[in-house]
């Protein structure tokens, strides 16, 4: 009895004594403390001298050939910033961006190169750069993405190149950043109407945070009251976006705007811990440690994206320098392998210097053929990683989401080296109207590449899928002859359907697609099937075949039976984009009420092997 109330006692006295771990406690993120552990000297943000130094010695040993080009390529671009036009304000529409990004290509590439060669005529001419934006007007605040993409290029030059500056020219850039940025973007975070992105999910929430971040941290010993309370308010917004990430990596904004947020997130937690020490463990956001496969997932064979959501038309992965920083922040090799591969093809930029990721020791396991990224209801399928592979991603997801367009359940589909079922992509955001799409009747819906009519999808009675619907990837198999994909459409398509369902499969030893919609119809209705494509069709009933670059690609309806195929023009008038030469294969279908089924079989045509007999259909609850 002794022993065990001795134990109990102990066990109590456990509980409640403050747990003694190695691990330390968090800094805090109060305003007047947040800048506690702030580095003095400087540069501090993301390359400091110590890491730069390092970097020096590995350029030296001459013994990485990706490195010297890397180098190269900065060094190259910078001596083009040489000879760039003085920058000034110019608008764009609403927006300063193009001014902004420039500035911030500038600084990076004239600030890394001084820094590398120790020739002055780099820092001169950042310096220029930075005195010119510095007595600006304005960084356009109401549209604040222009702001703090300034304040970030701002923050980064002051910072490396201070010790090149005399103090009067120090005082001249620092003030400007204060007014034009940082004040300002107090001014947001306490409720101004510019400032409507601090509670907000996407991508506006990490530019906005990571650029006022990257201005703050530069200037903090001078400005230490403002920079605290910026830092505080960002460590407390920041998450709201991050959270987007979970459960696995995947952005419900598409591959561009990942890109675009997930470079931000990356610029301000770099920031953060390069002058702080920590970046307060935003970084171990659920998600976030694997989403950097998702633009790896979301590239095709062709090395197009599957560009959802306002991506650019025919976007294509580029070297995404992110994938050195999230490489090492999560030691990820396959990240790493990804990086340097890219940047065979492509130019380095400086940030692929500053967060530069050697070659692995070892090979990485390859990726996985085929993903689906739950939080954002995208599947990806392939036959493999080569360049004639065949592809097939198809999403579900909300039509609500922020650059979403009415496109649940579109494809797009590669084989043999060519994008077969493309998407048009984004068009003019100066459109008018262009961002009123939370009801029926905004006009963004009446525009063709944001509607549903442009899209893989299907329609019914050739109208748009419902804006306020969510779709749902409800099975995703992954086997080693087949992968397949299903989605629930009833939200789009209610209520002249009480039940929709899309499937994508690749089927017979991953050789061919196939596509099959099913609907539970209310009343009669048209439905009409539709592909956009890049390729030349021929029609013959219900065989279709399509040419583009002396390759060939089979069409076949399965059913219904005696549908045929039609092909009509997807090209638009001004002020929309053209859709140049672009067509669209469709099926149209007069249906009954009840159960309907379209199924159409996409076959890559090889001149040494015959196209397969068709395959037996299955309904989709037996897929």
């Amino acid at each position: 009895m002794i022993l065990k109330i001795t134990l109990l006692l102990i066990v109590s006295v456990l509980l409640s004594t403050p747990c003694l771990s190695a691990e330390p406690a968090m800094p805090s993120t109060a305003p007047g403390l947040v800048l506690k552990t702030l580095r003095r000297n400087h540069p501090r943000l993301m390359l400091t001298d110590p890491q730069l130094a390092d970097l020096k010695a590995t350029i030296a040993r001459g013994d990485d050939a990706l490195l010297t080009k890397c180098v190269r390529d900065v060094l190259h671009g910078a001596d083009k910033c040489l000879r760039k036009e003085p920058l000034r304000h110019v608008l764009v529409g609403p927006r300063l961006l193009s001014v902004s990004r420039d500035c911030l290509q500038r600084v990076y590439a004239l600030g890394l190169a001084y820094r590398l060669t120790g020739k002055e005529q780099y820092a001169a001419r950042a310096v220029e750069d930075l005195l010119a934006v510095c007595a600006f007007e304005d960084w356009n605040p109401s549209h604040f993405l222009d702001t703090a993409e300034m304040s970030h290029a701002v923050g980064i030059g002051y910072d490396w190149l201070h010790s090149f500056m005399d103090a009067p020219t120090r005082v001249k850039i620092r003030e400007g950043l204060v007014r034009l940025g940082l004040k300002p973007g107090l001014e947001a975070y306490e409720g101004a109407r510019f400032g409507w992105w601090r509670k907000s999910s996407h991508n506006w929430n990490q530019v906005c945070n990571g650029g006022l971040i990257c201005g703050a941290l530069a200037i903090a010993e001078d400005e230490p009251e403002l920079c605290g309370r910026i830092v505080s308010e960002a460590l407390a917004s920041l998450p709201k976006a991050m959270a987007s990430y979970a459960p696995d990596g995947g952005w419900i904004e598409g591959p561009g705007y990942w890109a675009y947020a997930t470079n931000y997130a990356a610029y301000g937690l770099s920031a953060l811990n390069s002058a702080l020490g920590t970046d307060f463990g935003i970084s171990n956001t659920e998600g976030f440690d694997t989403t950097g496969r998702f633009p790896l997932h979301l590239t095709g064979p062709t090395s197009l994206y599957f560009n959802f959501a306002d991506v650019h038309e025919n976007a294509r992965r580029g070297p995404l320098p992110v994938l050195f920083w999230l490489a090492k922040r999560f030691d990820d090799a396959a990240l790493a392998v990804a990086g340097r591969a890219a940047l065979e093809h492509h130019s380095a930029d400086p940030r692929h210097l500053i967060w530069y990721v050697p070659a692995p020791d070892r090979q990485p396991a390859p990726l996985p053929r085929d993903a689906y990224f739950a939080g954002v209801q995208v599947a990806c399928l392939r036959s493999d990683w080569s360049e004639d592979a065949l592809f097939v991603a198809v999403k579900g997801g909300d039509n609500q989401a922020n650059h979403g367009h009415l496109d649940l359940g579109s494809f797009e589909f590669d084989a043999l080296g060519v994008r077969w079922a493309r998407d048009l992509g984004s068009d003019d955001y100066n459109l008018r109207g262009y961002w009123e799409g939370n009801k029926p009747t905004g006009k963004r819906w009446n525009y063709y590449r944001l509607g549903s009519l442009s899209h893989n999808v299907p329609l019914l009675d050739n109208e748009n899928q419902n804006c306020l619907a969510k779709a749902k990837i409800v099975r995703f198999v992954t086997d080693e002859d087949a992968a397949l994909a299903v989605v629930d459409l009833t939200e789009a398509y209610a209520p002249k359907a009480t039940r929709a369902t899309r499937g994508v499969a690749l089927r017979d030893g991953r050789t061919r697609l196939l596509v099959q919609d099913e609907f539970e119809l209310a009343a009669p209705a048209e439905i009409a099937w539709g592909m956009t494509t890049d390729a030349a069709i021929e029609v013959s009933g219900n065989t279709a075949v399509l040419k583009l670059r002396d390759k060939t690609l089979q069409a076949k309806i399965l059913s219904p039976d005696g549908a045929k195929f039609e092909v009509v023009s997807a090209e638009r008038q001004p002020p929309e984009k053209p859709n140049t030469g672009v067509r669209r294969l469709v099926i149209r279908v007069r249906a009954e009420k009840g159960l309907t089924r379209l199924a159409a079989l996409l076959s890559p045509v090889h001149a040494d092997r015959p196209v397969p007999i068709l395959p037996a259909l299955k309904p989709l609850a037996s897929w």
